[in-house]
């Protein structure tokens, strides 16, 4: 197990910065181990604000006060909140340290963690490093930035546990002591560059997850993604690569028709590919991830594939919703970044309607071009990109605008023949439009179900 520094809020002034769930989770946390609690929030109003009540967490909603701020002994950040806001930076040079929610909860934990990273996939291996550790016999808590947060896994820690721990940069820039046992970067290309000052420090968030690791620790690493190797270099943990493309004389890949850990050219066989439920052949680079995983903490091949077995994919992660006329429908709307987008758009054929737009956050939309033109592919623009979507592909594609995301999928559908396929692969944030990316591929979702209803209805007439 790894040494956690002792740790001790008992009877300090803390304030929490942002009531979503890592927040909340944060403050109930704290109140527990004994601090003083402010929860703060830009809000007017918050849910559960009774029970944070109850709980003795101190509310002060509408602003961030700056002399509350000052005062504290610890103010911890949620994810979503950024760390340059005026409140928190005076605080901060009145001495006053910041941390993150992810670093709070890491220094009380009593289990290992495996921690993963990613521009892309990082929910999909998570969830599946997490079922194949359980099919294993391990006792496990997944969360993070998906499920439960960090916080919440605390008061359950024990020492045989394992947490696996979906890591986002918002939460990797502002720790010190996270120290995971097993550490996974799946790949990096831009992202979050509305919150990032720029790529180089969008990466060094990203790279915070091998910083307090040691020779006894894991990394699993994408050897078909030069820009995460690079990341990694100055690691000082062991590493283990995972490949669909590279061929590696030792690691984890795919041979024939199996998943296999590849040992001085000998292949043990992992996991059989007619196992797979997952579409898209990418998803194929986050089960080989979640094998690596699996495998270094001692999981058998036949645990491992019934955790795959039985594991469909999440919701909003190349969903498939049906079809409505011979055209099929699919729901990724966690494709918030221009490469997750392309991914998406490579795991159909011919024949494709995509929607694109949101809140853009950085990239290139013309790097979808070649792959939208190959598969004869029409796009329904959406949100504040709308504009960007045009001047970047309008020339290539067809491109026609939806208000909203009715329309976007009435659109959509219009413009598909039998056999085609409309994907909502947004390759932007949703927060112009909705309140995040779950809300997003649930209207999406609600708008399916309408229309096929609707097609029903029409027919029946």
């Amino acid at each position: 197990m790894n040494p956690r520094p002792a740790f001790s809020v008992t009877g300090q002034r803390v304030v929490v910065v942002g009531a979503a769930r890592s927040g909340v989770a944060a403050a109930e946390l704290l109140v527990r181990r004994g601090a003083s609690v402010v929860l703060s929030d830009l809000r007017d109003r918050i849910p559960d604000d009774a029970r944070l009540l109850q709980a003795g967490v101190q509310l002060q909603l509408g602003r961030h006060a700056r002399e509350t701020f000052a005062a504290a002994d610890l103010i911890v950040l949620s994810p979503g909140v950024p760390s340059n806001q005026p409140a928190i930076e005076h605080a901060r040079r009145a001495g006053v340290p910041v941390m993150g929610e992810l670093e709070l909860a890491s220094r009380w934990l009593r289990g290992r963690i495996v921690a993963i990273t990613g521009t892309k996939g990082k929910s999909t291996t998570t969830t599946l490093a997490g079922r194949m550790l359980e099919a294993g016999g391990h006792r496990v808590l997944v969360g993070g930035n998906i499920g439960l947060a960090l916080s919440a896994q605390v008061d359950d820690s024990t020492e045989d546990t394992i947490h696996v721990v979906e890591a986002s940069s918002f939460q990797l820039e502002s720790t010190e002591t996270f120290h995971p046992w097993i550490a996974v970067l799946l790949n990096f290309s831009p992202d979050h560059l509305d919150r990032h000052a720029d790529v180089a420090e969008y990466a060094a968030a990203k790279a915070r997850i091998f910083a307090n690791q040691d020779p006894s620790d894991w990394a699993v690493l994408n050897a078909d993604d030069e820009p995460s190797l690079a990341l990694a270099r100055e690691m000082r943990a062991r590493r283990v690569h995972f490949a669909l493309r590279e061929a590696l004389d030792e690691g984890f890949v795919i041979a024939g028709d199996a998943i296999v850990r590849r040992s001085r050219n000998q292949d043990e066989v992992l996991v059989p590919l007619s196992a797979v439920k997952l579409l898209g052949r990418h998803l194929l680079a986050d089960v080989l991830a979640a094998a690596a995983v699996a495998s270094i903490a001692g999981v058998d091949a036949a645990a491992m594939t019934r955790a795959v077995e039985t594991f469909k994919g999440l919701e909003h992660a190349l969903e498939p919703l049906g079809e409505i006329a011979g055209v099929r429908f699919v729901n990724d709307s966690k494709a918030t970044n221009v490469d997750a987008a392309l991914r998406a758009i490579q795991s159909f054929e011919d024949g494709l309607v995509v929607i694109l737009g949101g809140r853009f956050k950085g990239g290139n939309f013309a790097d979808l071009r070649d792959a939208l033109v190959a598969r004869h592919g029409v796009v329904v623009a959406i949100g504040e990109a709308a504009p960007l979507v045009h001047e970047a592909l309008g020339e290539s594609v067809r491109v026609v605008d939806a208000p909203d995301m009715s329309a976007a999928v009435r659109t959509a559908f219009a413009s598909a023949a039998p056999g085609d396929t409309v994907v909502l692969a947004p390759a932007c944030a949703s927060f112009d439009m909705f309140r995040d990316y779950a809300e997003r591929g649930r209207v999406f979702k609600q708008e399916v179900t309408r229309l096929a209803d609707e097609w029903t209805g029409m027919r029946e007439q």
